[in-house]
């Protein structure tokens, strides 16, 4: 008897294709993985049992009747719950959406329905994205699946999290400041982070417009390059006015060899303060890793790496601040009862309907936009930007791509950090990134020396070289040999085909 613990995203996809197994047979494996695992991990906050069943039931009905199957046919997918898909509810994990049914359904859940993946359910996160540890979220926490005691990370904890403990063998995140990577990295499993504008963000509730990215996890390289190429289908979407047309396959260079290539190594990162020493010597071990392969190691730098989070605390609080404006209590959301005023009933919904992050971010915002204020703050950071996005494209002059830490350290435990900010630096390898719009993914390196949790690498590349960017992450995964295994204590709990 197969166990859904022991497929891949492609075996799933290959195995309801040649009739091994049928696509609701899988639906229903995720659906007992998530009943028997669920209790523990909660990284659901909404399981869509009958819309997995009738996907399902319609993969099965096209193999049936020889009408042609999508790369993910009968694949288990989980959506980060600010992803619209109609039939289930988008919260954002808040208060102020709690009640909010989705009206029509993102361009990126389309484009994976599309390719025949099952829809098993939406995700806790961060309140509307702002975090690091999922601890934000208005209805419960998710816990990680390595060891309880700790957060998954953030935003997308619930994503990464579902992946983890074998619920799903695909979930859907967004990254705005690291929010793939690094949850990817505390739960062990791979998360990609595409270029800004590669895959279509309607449909996805906006934090920082300019920041924001949607992207996969899933258990190996294999398996996100399969959900990239379903996400880039169709090309450009006329709905998303800073979508590209990236459609190419990303499964077509996956296995080649990076003998040759050019990996560049960041010295002043490997000293930081906050980094310990087990992610050091894993990363240092990913390093001799590539060069074994036939990958040149050069040293780059990053000058101005050092002022992207204080940039990006600017430039993401005022796009939140702007985004999250329509939610006064007045045409959906949260609607303080009993008001007698217009205005009483928006500041009290707003009050009442944000939490404490959420209410944070959007304040500074407020004041980082104000008159007297922007000029000092938000411009600056702006500058900031430029030079950021010009230290980047300096350094892809001398290597193909860069390695680092995808997190200074493992999972914390809930609670060990309580001043935001010092939750923000746990982003400090990431942020950059999506300052500079490009590409990164985490990849595992197996369980830190120390901590025995999982350790992650993370490689960045130009924009729009996502699929480079891959191949390198399968040279990783081929010397760490560390993909799709399911966290132990969650393992054979549920999920037989």
């Amino acid at each position: 008897m197969a166990s859904l613990d022991e497929l891949s995203s492609a075996q799933i996809a290959r195995g309801v294709a040649d009739g091994s197994f049928s696509a609701t047979e899988v639906a229903r494996a995720s659906l007992d993985a998530i009943d028997a695992r669920e209790g523990e991990v909660q990284a659901f906050l909404e399981v869509s049992r009958d819309l997995a069943l009738a996907a399902a039931a319609e993969t099965d009905r096209r193999r049936a009747a020889g009408e042609p199957l999508g790369p993910l046919a009968g694949v288990p997918v989980a959506f980060k719950d600010n992803m619209h898909l109609v039939g289930t509810r988008t919260t954002c994990a808040s208060r102020m959406l709690e009640n909010y049914d989705s009206k029509f359904t993102a361009t990126c859940v389309q484009r994976m329905l599309d390719a025949g993946a099952t829809p098993v359910g939406k995700t806790n996160m961060d309140e509307f994205a702002f975090g690091s540890s999922t601890e934000s979220s208005a209805f419960h926490r998710t816990y990680n699946p390595w060891d309880t005691t700790r957060v998954p990370g953030g935003s997308s904890g619930g994503s990464a999290a579902s992946v983890a403990s074998g619920e799903v063998t695909l979930a859907l995140g967004s990254d705005t400041g690291g929010s793939i990577r690094q949850p990817a990295s505390f739960c062990g499993v791979v998360g990609l982070k595409p270029t800004y504008g590669a895959v279509s963000r309607y449909g996805v509730v906006a934090f920082g417009s300019s920041l924001d990215q949607v992207g996969p996890f899933g258990r190996s390289v294999e398996d996100v390059a399969l959900a990239m190429c379903a996400l880039t289908a169709g090309g450009r979407d006329p709905y998303d006015s800073t979508s590209q047309d990236c459609s190419v396959d990303f499964l077509e260079h996956l296995e080649d060899p990076i003998e040759g290539a050019t990996v560049g190594v960041i010295p002043s990162l490997m000293e930081a303060e906050g980094l310990t020493d087990e992610v050091r010597h894993a990363i240092e071990a990913a390093e001799r890793a590539l060069e074994d392969q036939g990958a040149r190691i050069v040293e780059v730098e990053l000058p101005n790496m050092a002022s992207s989070i204080s940039a990006y605390y600017v430039i993401a609080p005022c796009e939140a601040f702007s985004n999250l404006a329509r939610f006064d209590g007045v045409r959906y959301g949260y609607q303080e009862p009993g008001c007698a005023t217009l205005a009483e009933q928006t500041a009290l919904s707003r009050a009442h309907g944000f939490g404490e992050e959420a209410k944070r971010r959007q304040m500074l915002g407020a004041y980082l936009l104000a008159s007297g204020v922007y000029d000092q703050y938000y411009y600056p950071a702006q500058q900031v930007r430029t030079l950021i996005t010009q230290d980047y494209a300096r350094a892809y002059e001398a290597c193909d791509v860069i390695l680092m830490p995808a997190s200074p350290r493992t999972a914390f435990r809930f609670g060990e950090i309580s001043d935001p900010t010092q939750m923000y630096l746990s982003d400090m390898y990431t942020i950059s990134n999506n300052i500079a719009g490009n590409g990164g993914v985490s990849v595992p390196l197996g369980l830190g020396e120390d901590s025995g949790l999982p350790v992650s690498a993370q490689l960045q590349g130009p924009a729009f070289s996502d699929r480079r960017l891959l191949r390198f992450a399968r040279a990783i995964e081929r010397a760490f040999d560390a993909r799709g295994k399911v966290a132990p204590a969650f393992a054979g709990k549920g999920g037989e085909l």
